[in-house]
């Protein structure tokens, strides 16, 4: 027979105690079923309820006072910011309860819950009217129908994050055809491989984000031009991208806008590429600048010099009427020394010794010990530079290393035994 747990259960449940058997089939079927927007905002916004105890493996546990999911108003204390993540909604909720808490909310993060319906998500966002951004990603909506009425609800939202809810093309082009005011949409992570047009363009979106897709072709990406005309940013990493094939004119024509575009880990292996976006200031996040671009520009002169004229693309023409034909750069080796020929001096005795630059004061002395045949211990160094007037200088210090001395071929070391 149950009885009630004289423990104070904020650890584990007990499989003999009444309160935790009730609360463990409270928890099993919210993990089943999902729990509801106000109930998670009641329970975490109610100052009852903190501190709240968390853990692995445990959500928020709340005895509720009153009637569960109608909390008074004046006890709720909620930002402009609400961020709900994780919390396993699936269900709106109470909307009158919703209208009366949210109307400040102007920013809602929804990712990583339990959504599936498009119906109860517009429940949720129809009752919060300032509200501008909206991050359902990581719920799965990719079974979920978007119809246009239910999509008006979302009318006054300008950035709205989709990432890893694998939305087909469908639902994006029903949410921009009700969604004027909408500037930037995130499409990461979607497994698209295809881009379907849309049947209208659409003209205020000024920002994409479709990284970690599989958009491999250029044929697929010019898509997006006509469907957003005003596009400034297009951020389309990791998609492996092999080539753009449209000319420098097309694509100007195609996104007259764009301003800035990331293709990081994009696959593009030619310069020709590149070279077509000649409006472009901005190239995986850093800014293009009138310096940055003489250089690229001087660079891919050079970069054709020793291809055939059948070989030239036409920028090579435009470039070159632009700087005239530029003479190689000559050739730099930067390259620290690693070794140099020295005269190794000793009383009477002169021998020419390689000697490693990367070597130590002490290694020095070790390499001599069989030139001078003197132990290291007996060993005063002193290294004196042919090209300089100034006189020998002691290496004294055992760890320092050869070449921060400069020592150039034809240099001397002087060897001279410890006086007793």
């Amino acid at each position: 027979m149950a009885q009630l747990c004289l423990w104070t259960c904020e650890d584990k449940l007990h499989s003999s105690c009444i309160r935790c058997t009730v609360l463990a089939g409270a928890m099993e079927a919210s993990e089943t079923e999902g729990r509801t927007f106000m109930q998670v905002i009641s329970e975490k916004y109610s100052p009852e309820n903190f501190p709240c105890r968390r853990g692995p493996g445990m959500g928020v546990v709340v005895v509720p006072s009153g009637h569960q999911g109608s909390p008074r108003k004046d006890r709720l204390n909620l930002p402009s910011v609400l961020v709900l993540n994780g919390c396993g909604i699936s269900h709106a909720g109470e909307e009158g309860e919703i209208a009366a808490f949210c109307a400040h909310v102007v920013e809602l993060d929804l990712s990583h819950n339990k959504l599936q319906d498009w119906h109860e998500i517009s429940k949720i966002v129809s009752n919060i009217p300032n509200l501008e951004f909206l991050n359902l990603s990581s719920n799965q909506l990719s079974d979920a129908v978007l119809e246009p009425d239910c999509a008006k609800a979302f009318s006054s939202i300008r950035h709205l994050v989709l990432n890893n809810t694998q939305v087909s093309w469908d639902t994006v082009h029903t949410f921009t055809q009700e969604m004027p005011e909408l500037e930037e949409v995130f499409l990461c992570l979607n497994e698209y491989t295809t881009v379907t047009p849309a049947a209208m363009p659409f003209p205020t979106l000024r920002l994409l984000h479709i990284t970690d897709n599989s958009l491999h072709e250029w044929s697929e990406v010019r898509k997006f031009g006509s469907m957003f005309p005003a596009l400034d940013t297009l951020v389309m990493a990791n998609n492996y991208l092999s080539s753009i094939q449209d000319s420098g004119e097309i694509l100007q024509r195609l996104f007259p806008n764009l301003r800035r575009i990331n293709l990081h880990n994009s696959g593009l292996n030619r310069w020709e590429d590149i070279e077509k976006l000649p409006s472009v200031t901005c190239l995986n996040g850093s800014v293009v600048t009138d310096a940055e671009r003489e250089d690229a520009e001087r660079f891919f002169i050079r970069y054709h010099l020793d291809h055939s004229e059948e070989e030239l693309p036409h920028r090579y023409h435009c470039l070159v009427t632009k700087y005239g034909k530029l003479a190689p750069l000559a050739e730099i080796d930067l390259r620290p020394r690693c070794h140099a020929k020295v005269e190794v001096r000793y009383e009477d005795k002169v021998e020419q010794v390689s000697i490693r630059l990367d070597q130590t004061v002490a290694g020095l002395k070790k390499q001599l010990r069989t030139v001078v045949q003197l132990p290291t211990s007996n060993m005063r160094l002193y290294y004196i530079d042919k090209g300089s007037a100034f006189g020998p200088d002691e290496l004294k210090y055992s760890t320092r290393a050869l070449h921060s001395y400069s020592i150039q071929d034809g240099d001397e070391i002087l060897v001279v035994p410890k006086t007793k």
